[in-house]
């Protein structure tokens, strides 16, 4: 006697009416905050491949272009800046200490606080860091023309502009050089790979 289906494969609730496409039936009614959260995953993955090349992980490349842009700076600051745990920064800073790519050492204004730059090993990644982030954009963006790219830019600045009202921190008008806190992050994501 052949076995009852059911009893086969464990039971799944069929699709609700509405999600044929497999959005969460929660997220009706944010369809365009569930494509951005699938794009920033794809994003940070595609980011950590080509990232690979110059020894880096996802999240990692942040504090090297600050400190590129920057030079020396506060630990304190790089927190601040990049907006996450402190111990996820610590985390971050060591791995990076371990592979020569940065130095932390007292600050002679303040013995309390930790200065922290690039080595001029790390300064040697900037090349390759900036062939990657190039590489991304041109697999990220290579199903759009010219001003399809250029409109994507300008609506996601919109998306960014009213994120920034809710979750600040946000670049200062000011100083518009200023990293983001993740420019990969344009929805809800997992905090740079500590690795």
């Amino acid at each position: 006697m052949p076995a009852h289906p059911a009893a086969a494969t464990p039971h799944r609730p069929a699709p609700a009416a509405g999600c044929p496409d497999g959005t969460p039936s929660a997220a009706l009614g944010g369809p365009v905050s569930m494509a951005l959260s699938r794009v920033a995953r794809l994003h940070r993955v595609a980011a950590g491949r080509f990232l690979r090349a110059a020894g880096l992980y996802p999240g990692q490349e942040f504090v090297m272009m600050y400190l590129w842009d920057r030079g020396p700076v506060r630990q304190s600051e790089l927190i601040r800046v990049l907006d996450l745990d402190p111990s996820t920064v610590t985390k971050m800073l060591q791995r990076l200490e371990q592979g020569g790519h940065v130095r932390r050492a007292p600050d002679p204004a303040d013995r309390r606080a930790v200065l922290v730059e690039a080595t001029d090993t790390g300064c040697a990644l900037h090349a390759q860091v900036a062939a990657a982030w190039t590489e991304l954009e041109e697999h990220s963006l290579a199903a759009l023309a010219p001003e399809e790219r250029a409109e994507l830019a300008r609506l996601l600045g919109k998306v960014e502009g009213g994120l920034c009202r809710l979750a600040p921190p946000c670049p200062d008008p000011e100083t518009p050089d200023a990293p983001r806190t993740d420019p990969t992050a344009t929805a809800p994501a997992p905090a740079p790979d500590a690795g």
